[in-house]
């Protein structure tokens, strides 16, 4: 290899590195230059959106469910069936497929903070909440939020971004008036969510009628969980009723049996098993506070 065609292509490794770099930087600062109107963003989003419903005619209670960033995988339906169980209408987004994010690994880019930020993502959830507005099936005033690792941080941008009015990068304006959104909301179930350094939401005030539950693993080999507990203790300084429990030996999407070919990940199934444990108490105590206090 020639000198020259070395030096051409440590140039290039360059050139990529510092828009790789800059590219982080726009989305830490959440800022998205193009827009979606709120019609272009249900028009996008709602062939993603599916409902599994508890048995009979409701309106049911919701909850809409957010998956990591390599899209939607069996975990969902788990956690969906988990909310049909406990008799809320489960309503599970799918982001990526409608943007072409689960085609040839592109979701890899998601998973790299490179595409589709969880600040941007909440653009996403706050369409969703609207439109369940308008669906007969469901009780839009009482909807619950279910976010897995990039699903959990979109949650948590959105619950940031809502408190403050201002709007998710990449949608012209909110669906409806921010503080409408957040009445809808009852308990927020959060797994092992990324809360490195584009996680903006760690002074977020939350909602007094939200209640958290947000489950870590001891042994995460992909989010920081020392950086989760921090950020946790961190809104619950500011008000927000949130519990975060760190399960012993726990790896990243422990809940999780859909793999890549590449991943290093396992499911397992004692600790999805106490992870739900820990959701169906935390559920029934939420759904019982609610009801006894009004909110």
């Amino acid at each position: 290899m020639s000198r020259r065609l070395i030096l051409r292509i440590g140039a290039l490794l360059l050139i990529v590195m510092a828009l790789v770099g800059m590219n982080t930087l726009r989305n830490a600062a959440r800022w998205q230059p193009v827009t979606d109107t709120v019609d272009e963003r249900l028009a996008l989003i709602l062939p993603g959106i599916r409902i599994l419903a508890p048995d009979g005619p409701g309106p049911h209670p919701a909850a809409v469910l957010l998956s990591g960033c390599d899209g939607v995988r069996d975990n969902m339906d788990y956690w969906a069936g988990r909310m049909v169980a406990l008799g809320r209408a489960a309503v599970i987004v799918d982001s990526h497929h409608p943007r072409g994010l689960d085609q040839l690994q592109a979701w890899r880019a998601v998973c790299a903070g490179q595409v589709m930020p969880g600040a941007e993502r909440a653009g996403d959830l706050a369409v969703t909440l609207a439109w369940l507005r308008g669906h007969p099936g469901i009780d839009a005033d009482d909807v619950a939020l279910l976010g897995a690792s990039h699903g959990g941080w979109t949650v948590m941008e959105f619950l940031d971004l809502a408190s403050t009015g201002a709007v998710p990068p990449g949608l012209a304006e909110w669906p409806a008036p921010p503080d409408g959104l957040l009445a809808q909301l009852g308990p927020v179930f959060l797994l092992y969510p990324y809360c490195g350094v584009l996680n903006g939401a760690g002074k977020a005030r939350w909602p007094a009628r939200v209640a958290g539950l947000m489950i870590l693993g001891d042994d995460d080999s992909i989010v920081d969980t020392a950086k989760c507990a921090q950020m946790g203790q961190e809104l619950a300084d500011r008000g927000a009723r949130l519990q975060v429990v760190t399960l012993t030996g726990a790896d990243h999407g422990f809940d999780q049996k859909e793999r890549s070919t590449l991943s290093l990940l396992d499911y397992d199934a004692e600790l999805t098993a106490e992870a739900t444990g820990l959701f169906d108490d935390f559920m029934r105590g939420t759904d019982g506070l609610a009801a006894a206090s009004g909110i």
